[in-house]
């Protein structure tokens, strides 16, 4: 204890007020632990070649080879290149060996399609039977392996970018799930995505990357890191499922990040570029192309791909896609919810979970099967089928075309002899438009930015063959006769609705990379830029909106015309009764503290009057205390020590000094001579139990020494020496307002922070609570407010002369106190220089 008391002070310097000589100590501790750790690690470095060395047998001399090879590439090369170039390749052959496998698993369902074509119940069979049973098999191995793999992963990924941990979303049990569902899911042929997985997929290539490289020691030991490592990953992510490095980079960076770091930039588009350039040379070597191409390679004329009297058309693409997006993202919505609010379906749904995602499955690929309503809206074609037809330079009406065009392969399938191209395209639309909504909802590793890509293509090609039809001699320019080229409004409106539903502009970059060519870049842009501003105004992303289903922890946008923001302030939002501990609290506190709650940080005070903060504590390092001070090794040294008295008291009744000591001494041994002697009576009775029942009295003593034991430990007073403190816990004045806490919040990636006033502890602000703000529902539980909150401050008076005021009175009364301020030259120094 005097030890304790004597280390009490240095505590109080480091951790309790601020002294003059702080920042000179703190420089002295930070040159020391430096120092220290270079030599600490000289030396083991040293101490490793030396033992091996030493070691006898053949791979002492490879074991030291690889130490000196390992030193050299990471200094040479880097960490961070090294770990991108793995991430890029590993990234590489998974998406080609997912996109060889869901090739092979689509061209086995047509190839049990057409060899029943002199049965069409039996084609119906096939073609109904095959994905229904991929579907479920995706769904039930996901949900039985790791549930975590069901969906996008980008809502996901963006709220653990945000700084939020999610348990079980990047482990090896969620990678096997979600690439093996995925793979099953894309190949049944349902309107499924692969985009947003993808992103999943490569942060948990990079969470299990990093944890692989922390075996070597190093930077990935680093939490911080590993978060600019996840980053990178998504934007591999989208670059090696589109080979499109420069769009991926751009569209990750959109739909994860609120604030981005530049010094991210460069890893992400390294490592998308390597895994775009292997994924495209993998292609090569299975022949699957000839050289190293764009994805949907298209042929549009370079010398006048589109003329000005066009523009027009690109914008109503652009302002439909807006609304259609915003329609898309309400209608999945609607979906999930009405499931939700049916408790009955809801109740049965959750029991035989797999029933769902059949049904859905059956309800799709009955209404696309060919000869049946399929032939209507070619049903037969894949997603990727898909679009290389609606990309398709060439003219499908037949109006003003010198030669009829001959419909060459894939593209027979949208010609019907009864039906005119336009009802099948519009019939496309509409059908794909709430399949592709309701497919989503399917709880299998699935994405939605395919689906939607696919429909505003069908959308554009709709546009540019009507425009074709409406002007069948083309566009007269300077004498010349343009004609119109669909498939540019089939990139036009691919971009657009896509940009739409996920509230970004990249989409323009990735059609770009898609395509292989930039002719359509001011008419795509034009369209993307007013797709997102007709879809922001009506919906949030679809992202956004799976969060909100989702009810995940992460913090909304605050919209432009919320004034509100500047009304409302952190003591109006913050929760008054904090968990806390002191600096002088005993190890009962402590142990209190932890079994009511499950915070993972906690506030240090300096007392429970004063309240001043003297920084936090993470849970794990109190358990540590708790551990040290009752643990097993202090048990074994207590009865140990235990054991020594009693048998130096049992020595000292055999020859007591006194009347007096041999009656206090006999006093104290009179539990165990009890025990003993009840020993010796069992014995007589039951021989056959006796082993039992000493060993039962013996458990009985010491269980109630060692409660004695505890009890006194815990009444000790906590020793903080050994405990990891972060002095300097974010911390946030009474009177900041809603828009600056949310920016701090959004921008550090902070779950909490602590309010104090003049260094006094009298709130915390986390997540919840901020969220509840901004969403309007701050009368919850928990939240302490003065409403109505728009106007309980009248942002019209001049809040800064009554704060000017307060902090006046505030200055009056505290004038006596001795403030540090800064050395100013008086005249007399003036006039001596």
């Amino acid at each position: 204890k005097q030890q304790q008391q004597q280390q009490q002070p240095s505590s109080l310097t480091m951790y309790g007020r601020y002294t003059q000589d702080l920042g000179v100590y703190a420089k002295e501790e930070a040159a020391r632990l430096r120092e220290s750790g270079q030599r600490r690690s000289v030396a083991d470095r040293s101490r490793t070649l030396d033992l091996l060395e030493y070691e006898k047998g053949r791979c002492a001399k490879c074991r030291i080879c690889t130490v000196r090879c390992q030193k050299f590439l990471i200094s040479r090369v880097g960490e961070d290149w090294i770990f991108l170039i793995l991430l890029g390749l590993l990234m590489a052959l998974v998406s080609w060996v997912v996109d060889f496998c869901i090739a092979i698993c689509l061209q086995a369902q047509k190839w049990m399609y057409g060899g029943l074509d002199s049965n069409v119940f039996l084609q119906y069979l096939a073609w109904v039977t095959y994905p229904v049973v991929l579907i479920t098999f995706s769904a039930g191995f996901t949900q039985i392996l790791a549930p975590q793999a069901v969906g996008s992963g980008i809502p996901e990924m963006k709220t653990i970018l945000r700084g939020v941990v999610l348990k079980e979303y990047l482990t090896f049990k969620t990678f096997v799930a979600k690439v093996i569902g995925l793979t099953c899911a894309l190949g049944s042929g349902m309107p499924l995505g692969k985009e947003g997985p993808f992103v999943h997929i490569a942060s948990l290539c990079a969470a299990l990357l990093s944890k692989f490289m922390s075996l070597f020691g190093g930077i990935y030991e680093n939490e911080s890191r590993n978060i600019e490592m996840l980053a990178a990953a998504c934007a591999v992510g989208v670059g090696c499922c589109f080979a499109a490095p420069i769009g991926g980079v751009l569209f990750s960076i959109e739909v994860t990040s609120t604030f981005f770091a530049v010094r991210n930039y460069w890893r992400g588009f390294f490592a998308a570029t390597f895994s775009a350039f292997i994924f495209r040379v993998l292609a090569v070597w299975n022949r699957d192309e000839e050289t190293i191409t764009a994805l949907f390679k298209t042929r549009f004329r370079l010398d006048f791909p589109f003329d000005l009297q066009e523009l027009p058309a690109f914008a109503v693409i652009g302002i439909a896609s807006g609304f259609g997006g915003a329609l898309f993202v309400y209608l999945n919505r609607l979906i999930v919810q009405f499931i939700r609010k049916q408790k009955a379906i809801n109740k049965f749904l959750m029991k035989k979970r797999l029933l769902y995602p059949a049904l859905v499955t059956l309800l799709v690929s009955t209404l696309t099967f060919p000869p049946g309503f399929g032939q209507f809206m070619a049903g037969k074609l894949t997603q990727k089928e898909s679009l290389v037809t609606l990309l398709d330079n060439r003219t499908w009406a037949k109006q003003g075309i010198a030669e009829e065009f001959d419909y060459i392969g894939h593209s027979q399938a949208w010609k019907h002899p009864q039906v005119n191209v336009f009802v099948t395209l519009v019939l496309f639309i509409v059908m794909k438009f709430w399949m592709s909504a309701l497919a989503t909802t399917i709880p299998v590793p699935c994405g939605a930015f395919m689906p939607v890509f696919v429909i505003g293509a069908a959308f554009g090609r709709l546009v540019g063959e009507s425009m074709a039809a409406w002007f069948p001699d083309g566009i007269h320019t300077d004498g010349t006769i343009y004609p119109i080229v669909p498939g540019g409004y089939a990139v036009v409106g691919a971009a657009a609705l896509s940009g739409a539903v996920t509230h970004t502009v990249s989409t323009a970059v990735i059609v770009f990379e898609l395509t292989g060519q930039i002719s359509h870049i001011l008419p795509v842009m034009i369209a993307v830029i007013l797709a997102n501003a007709v879809a922001q105004s009506l919906q949030p992303s679809l992202y956004d909106s799976i969060i909100r289903i989702k009810k995940l922890p992460y913090l909304p946008e605050l919209g432009w015309g919320h004034h509100e923001k500047y009304n409302i302030r952190v003591e109006d939002i913050m929760v008054r009764d904090v968990r806390y501990i002191t600096l002088n609290c005993c190890y009962r506190d402590l142990h209190n503290v932890l079994l009511t709650g499950h915070l993972k940080t906690l506030a240090l005070v300096e007392t429970a009057e004063s309240m001043i903060l003297l920084g936090s504590i993470e849970r794990a390092q109190l358990q540590s205390l708790l551990s040290q001070q009752l643990g097993r090794p202090r048990r074994l040294e207590y009865i140990r020590e235990r054991a020594a008295a009693e048998k130096k008291l049992m020595s000292v009744v055999s020859n007591p000094g006194s009347e007096d000591e041999s009656q206090r001494i006999s006093q104290e041994v009179r539990f165990q001579v009890r025990a003993r002697h009840s020993c010796n009576i069992w014995t007589h009775g039951n021989t056959s139990g006796f082993a039992e029942s000493c060993l039962l009295t013996l458990i009985m003593c010491k269980c109630k020494f060692i409660a004695e034991w505890e009890e006194k430990q815990l009444d000790e007073q906590v020793n903080f020496n050994n405990c990891k403190i972060d002095p300097a816990p974010f911390q946030l004045v009474e009177r900041t307002s809603l828009h600056k806490t949310h920016t701090i919040f959004s921008l550090l990636g902070l779950d909490h922070a602590y309010v104090t006033s003049i260094g006094r502890l009298i709130g915390v602000v986390s997540l919840k609570e901020l969220r509840k703000a901004i969403e309007g529902s701050v009368t919850v539980k928990g939240v302490k407010v003065r409403p109505p909150l728009a106007s309980f401050r009248d942002s019209g008076t001049s809040s800064s002369e009554n704060e000017t005021t307060e902090l006046h009175k505030l200055w009056d009364r505290h004038k006596s106190m001795s403030l540090p301020r800064e050395h100013t030259p008086s005249e007399s120094d003036e006039k001596s220089q």
